[in-house]
């Protein structure tokens, strides 16, 4: 889902909110529940949802005219970033859609083919759960990730490579590892390989295509 607003704000881009409404989005996103404590009082509220976000280039949307600075395109990005960066799990460019995108004249067969492959993937990873608390890999923590879930050493170095040189946080590499086991899923095979999780990287980073 989008941020969700109303009106004329709906097709707002995420870094127009203030960075106090991204932030108010960890804890949902990171546990799947929201915590509200009142006068000594704690309550629980269960929370998981799909968080799909656009950033446009930058703030003025990249029209013709643009007069945007490379400066203010770098905050206009970052802001996102910073306050949810390792909280999300798939950074994509997505292409100005054509024509036949925009008028939803897309293949039926298309649309029933991927429903069956998700369908498929989701019955491998409750098969796999089986037992535990979890049905979707997006479920596992990351203790119990990095414990009993940990791909291959050859297939993780990637990504430990990018935790060591500073370019993901631990807890955006427990975000690739989530992402390799739904690809891995998607094939229909056992763990993880080297390439899915170079593709998962690749999805943290936002250099995937």
């Amino acid at each position: 889902m989008y941020l969700p607003v109303q009106g004329a704000a709906a097709s707002r881009d995420a870094p127009e909110f203030g960075r106090d409404v991204l932030a108010v989005l960890r804890q949902p996103l990171h546990d799947g529940e929201v915590t509200v404590a009142r006068a000594g009082i704690t309550v629980r509220f269960p929370a998981k949802f799909t968080l799909v976000a656009g950033i446009a280039p930058c703030p003025c949307g990249a029209r013709p005219d643009c007069t945007c600075t490379p400066v203010q395109k770098r905050r206009y990005g970052a802001r996102l970033a910073d306050e949810l960066g390792s909280y999300l799990a798939i950074w994509a460019h997505a292409a100005v859609p054509g024509p036949a995108q925009r008028t939803g004249e897309l293949g039926g067969d298309a649309d029933a083919i991927t429903t069956a492959r998700v369908a498929a993937a989701r019955d491998r990873a409750r098969h796999r759960l089986r037992g535990t608390p979890w049905q979707v890999n997006a479920d596992i923590p990351g203790a119990e990730l990095r414990r009993s879930h940990q791909p291959s050493a050859e297939a993780i170095t990637p990504v430990s490579r990018a935790v060591d040189l500073g370019e993901i946080s631990t807890r955006a590499a427990d975000q690739v590892v989530r992402v390799a086991w739904t690809l891995a899923d998607l094939a229909g095979d056992p763990e993880p390989g080297p390439q899915e999780c170079a593709q998962a990287l690749a999805f943290q980073l936002g250099v995937a295509r």
